[in-house]
């Protein structure tokens, strides 16, 4: 039976990569698969994978058709979020295609990877937002 598994994001630089990643969202690197172009990302209580990290060649894309989404509940607890990662190594993103008034936030990592951090509390559903 097939089902999913863990995002991957693909890095030039694995070790800034754990240390945002693991940093960002509270996540442990995996002692059990680790390799030059590969690590995994476990949830910090044990319960299992959580990201992977490969080493890539490619560019970051700069409107990705994939992308993480990282929640919030509160419109305040989404700024903090935002300057905690900004003081971690993300950059803020000049997004082109936000609606008048959104519930999300375009950010960066390291490698130039987009992500969104969501306001939860703002969303109207979450299927009317165009995609990064």
């Amino acid at each position: 039976m097939l089902r999913l598994g863990i995002p991957v994001i693909g890095v030039t630089d694995i070790p800034r990569a754990v240390a945002f990643w693991t940093a960002a969202l509270d996540l442990v690197a995996s002692q059990e698969r680790e390799s030059e172009t590969w690590r995994d990302l476990d949830h910090a209580d044990g319960s299992g994978r959580a990201l992977g990290l490969l080493r890539s060649t490619s560019p970051a894309e700069p409107h990705p058709r994939i992308h993480l989404d990282l929640f919030t509940e509160t419109k305040q607890e989404q700024q903090a979020e935002v300057r905690r990662l900004l003081g971690l190594g993300a950059r803020a993103v000049d997004w082109d295609l936000y609606p008048p008034e959104p519930d999300f936030v375009v950010l960066a990592d390291p490698d130039g990877n987009i992500f969104c951090v969501v306001d939860l509390s703002h969303a109207a559903g979450g299927g009317d937002r165009p995609m990064p």
